[in-house]
């Protein structure tokens, strides 16, 4: 018998999992508390193809009896932020944020599998990162998009998602047939503060290629800027070759470690 399960819940679950997950000998602590919301398997994920990729999956592909979708974020500290402010090269701190982060996603996605599991529900989880489609570089499975239908969160100028902790930080997500409905975090329609008519677009100035504008990011110009970094910067010698990473249209903007505009408090 299936026992009751409540989004609060969940939440409990990866705030403690982050916090004992960064006890652990030998682990950086580079995390603030992580942000959860859930929405219904409802048809408001059928416009995933239109607004992600063309062949973006949708819950019940993953989950033929999915009923709830659960995406989080875990938000970096001020350090690894910090330290990735200067010049235009990445820090390794940033990379070992990635790289640690990546990880950890996956240890909470298995913490809340087994959770809904051990109240008798299934759940299907997908890779924090790199399931996209390489010439396309739109994810088959992207994390931000979800999240901006559970109510996580909203895009800004950048392309990178701000929730009520900001935009630095990393994110993922699974499905379930157990019946959470939604607990949005954030019912604004914009987070980002040129989008709500206010001064900002710090974040075109902050990236090293020109990649951001007002329309948009250009993705193959940030694709290939993130590949040369990890094969030419000597911050992230010794890191994954899949370590792609950057960072500098999300640290010290000011939507890198909050809300700006107040919308979601």
């Amino acid at each position: 018998m299936n026992t009751p399960v409540f989004p609060d819940d969940l939440r409990k679950r990866i705030e403690a999992a982050v916090q004992a997950y960064s006890q652990k000998k030998g682990i950086r602590h580079f995390w603030r508390t992580p942000l959860l919301a859930t929405s219904a398997v409802n048809d408001r994920f059928n416009v995933l193809p239109r607004i992600a990729a063309e062949d973006h999956a949708l819950p019940r592909d993953l989950l033929d009896t999915a009923r709830s979708v659960v995406v989080f974020f875990v938000p970096f500290s001020k350090e690894p932020a910090n330290e990735n402010h200067p010049g235009e090269n990445p820090s390794r701190s940033w990379g070992l944020a990635y790289e640690a982060t990546n990880r950890l996603i996956g240890h909470l996605c298995e913490v809340l599998q087994q959770e809904l599991e051990n109240r008798g529900y299934r759940a299907a989880l997908t890779p924090a990162t790199h399931n996209f489609d390489p010439e396309k570089l739109m994810a088959r499975w992207s994390h931000k998009h979800l999240g901006y239908l559970a109510g996580l969160g909203r895009f800004g100028v950048n392309a990178q998602f701000i929730t009520p902790a900001g935009c630095a930080g990393r994110m993922g997500s699974l499905v379930t047939d157990a019946d959470l409905g939604d607990s949005p975090l954030v019912n604004a329609e914009e987070l980002c503060l040129h989008k709500n008519g206010q001064k900002c677009l710090v974040c075109l100035d902050r990236c090293p290629v020109g990649a951001v504008s007002v329309s948009g990011i250009d993705r193959k110009r940030c694709w290939e800027r993130l590949k040369e970094n990890i094969a030419h910067v000597d911050a992230l010698v010794g890191l994954k070759s899949s370590t792609h990473v950057c960072g500098k249209c999300q640290v010290l903007v000011p939507c890198s470690l909050k809300d700006p505009t107040g919308n979601s408090d």
